[in-house]
C-alpha cells in the first residue's frame, strides 16, 4: 500500500471574517502528482501558502508523512523537505546557470534560506539536473540572459537540486510559449515517482499532459476530486468553473 506523503486535514484560514480556505482535506501519496484546479479566488495559492508556512492557518492540520508541520516557520518546513516554486522566478541573475545550481547544492543554511527551497541531505548531481531541465548547453551562460522559459526551468532545477520530498509548483507555465509549456510538462512528468508534487495550474493543455488526479477548489473548499475525465464530466465542476464547454 502506498505511503501518504502529504496530509491536509480540515485546513483553513480566516482573514478578518473572510474564509479564503475552509475545511480543505486531501491526501497525496508518495510519488503522486496532484493538480489543484479552480477559478481565480478559489483558494489554490492560499492553500499552497498554508502548506509551505507562508500563511498561518486558523483551522486544521498539515502532515508531512507522519510529522505534523502545521504553522511551522517557512524555513523549518523547507528544511523538513517541502520545496516550493513561486510564479515569479527567484534565481541569481549575476551567476551562471551552473553556479546557480552549485549554490543550491551547498550545505549553508544561510544561503539556502535565500532560495526558500526544501532540501534533504543528499543533493542531486548538477550535471544530471542540467540534463533534466534541458540547460546543459547553457550551463556557462549568466542567468540574466536566459529566456523566460529557461529562467523558469533553472528555478525548477534549483528546487530539484535540493531533492525535496514534496514539491509545490504554483503556475509553472505562466507566460510560457506553447513549446516551452510542452517542455515543462516533460520535465514535470520526469519527476513523478521520485518526488511528490502538488501543482497549481489553469492551462488545461498542460494539465492534461501531467495530471493523474485533480482536486478542484471552489470558494475555498474542495468541490470535486478525480481523474481528468471525471473532472471534465462532473456536473458540479461544469456549473461552478468550467462552463458548458468543459475543460479547456
Amino acid at each position: 500500500m502506498a505511503q501518504i506523503a502529504l496530509t491536509i486535514d480540515g485546513l483553513g484560514v480566516d482573514f478578518g471574517g473572510f474564509k479564503a480556505v475552509h475545511g480543505v482535506s486531501l491526501t497525496v501519496e508518495d510519488g503522486e502528482l496532484r493538480v489543484l484546479l479552480g477559478a481565480n479566488g478559489a483558494g489554490k495559492t492560499t492553500l499552497m501558502d498554508l502548506v509551505s508556512g507562508k500563511t498561518k492557518s486558523t483551522e486544521g492540520r498539515v502532515f508531512l508523512h507522519d510529522a505534523e508541520i502545521t504553522n511551522w516557520e517557512e524555513h523549518k518546513i523547507a528544511r523538513a523537505g517541502v520545496g516550493r516554486k513561486f510564479q515569479i522566478p527567484s534565481v541569481f541573475k549575476d551567476l551562471t546557470v551552473r553556479e546557480n545550481l552549485e549554490v543550491a547544492s551547498c550545505r549553508n543554511p544561510g544561503v539556502l534560506a535565500n532560495l526558500r527551497f526544501g532540501f534533504r541531505k543528499e543533493a542531486q548531481d548538477i550535471d544530471d539536473v542540467l540534463d533534466l531541465i534541458g540547460l546543459s548547453d547553457e550551463s556557462n551562460r549568466l542567468a540574466a540572459y536566459l529566456s523566460h522559459g529557461q529562467t523558469q526551468w533553472l528555478e525548477l532545477g534549483l528546487l530539484i537540486t535540493q531533492n525535496p520530498k514534496v514539491i509545490l509548483l504554483d503556475e509553472p507555465t505562466a507566460g510560457m510559449t506553447q513549446s516551452e509549456t510542452l517542455k515543462t510538462s516533460q520535465i514535470v512528468n520526469s519527476l513523478k515517482g521520485k518526488h511528490t508534487l502538488l501543482v497549481v495550474e489553469h492551462d488545461m493543455a498542460f494539465v492534461r499532459e501531467i495530471a493523474e488526479r485533480i482536486t478542484v477548489l471552489h470558494l475555498g473548499q474542495v468541490l470535486a476530486e478525480g481523474s481528468v475525465e471525471q473532472i471534465e464530466t462532473d456536473p458540479k465542476v461544469r456549473a461552478a468553473y468550467l462552463g458548458s464547454k468543459g475543460i479547456g
